[in-house]
Formats: C-alpha cells, sequence, structure tokens
C-alpha cells in the first residue's frame, strides 16, 4: 500500500518523539517493503538583513550539523534492513515537508503532533499545515497522548 514513506525529524524535539516517529515508520516500512525518507528541516537566514549579523558560511555549517546529527539518529534508530534516505532542507517547515513529498513522491508521511497552545489555534501548527495541504496520506501521531517506546 505505501511504498515512499517521509517522516520529518525535529532535531530538538525530546527522544520521545523521535523514537516514536521513527519506530512507527520502521514498522511501516516493513510491512509494506517501502523505502524510508528522513527529513529535518533547519532555518535559513530569511531577509538579507538578518543574514548580515552572521558569518557567511553560518546556513551551510547549520545544514552540516543538522545531517551530521539526522545520520547519528537513523543509525541509532533504524536498522539495517530498512531502505532510508536522508533529507536535509532549508526554510518555512511545513512549505519544504510538502515540497520533498512531491519530490520524493511519498504516499505516506508521518508525522507527531502535539497538545495546542493558544496561539496554534490563531496561526496553526505546522502539522495542521501539512494535515491540510499534503496531496498523499498523513498519519498523525499523538505523541501527548498515547505511551511511546523509550
Amino acid at each position: 500500500m505505501y511504498k515512499r514513506i517521509l517522516v520529518p525529524i525535529d532535531l530538538q524535539e525530546g527522544e520521545r518523539t523521535r523514537t516514536m516517529s521513527l519506530q512507527h515508520a520502521v514498522d511501516l516500512c516493513r510491512l509494506y517493503n517501502a523505502k524510508l525518507f528522513a527529513l529535518t528541516v533547519v532555518p535559513d537566514m530569511g531577509m538579507p538583513i538578518v543574514a548580515d549579523y552572521f558569518p557567511s558560511d553560518a546556513g551551510d555549517k547549520i545544514v552540516a550539523d543538522a545531517e551530521k546529527l539526522l545520520h547519528e539518529l537513523v543509525d541509532v534508530h533504524i536498522p539495517e534492513d530498512i531502505d532510508v534516505q536522508h533529507l536535509v532542507a532549508q526554510g518555512s517547515i511545513y512549505r519544504r515537508i510538502l515540497r520533498m513529498a512531491e519530490k520524493v513522491e511519498a504516499d505516506l508521511i508521518i508525522i507527531p503532533a502535539h497538545r495546542m497552545k493558544l496561539q496554534d489555534y490563531l496561526l496553526g501548527t505546522n502539522t495542521s499545515k501539512v494535515v491540510r495541504h499534503a496531496t498523499c496520506s498523513v498519519f498523525v501521531l499523538r505523541c501527548d497522548r498515547h505511551p511511546c517506546p523509550e
């Protein structure tokens, strides 16, 4: 049923949430013999006026550090029998997730969700934006309601 599964990973998120997302991804990859795409999105420098306050190679360093952390995380949590590709993107989180899902032709996105705060009702969370705009199925993991593997 699913052949290409995208898992956005927030490297700043707690270990519990990352583990839960990756374990569900592994289970579904094994069940459907699917390929896994592990994605992390890092901020870009935004407007040129903001970029002027950082060294010229700051964006490259952020991407390189994120890529290293993503590889380490995947090495720990993804077994060798899973075909996995590491992806790092810069920019708006939900936009990059949606764009990457289209680029890799994902047929499922696995994304965690947490209890919403007041500002989320006004602005919307990245998860809710992905759910609303994705062209493929989205599996939302409720990390605040279900026990996660430790």
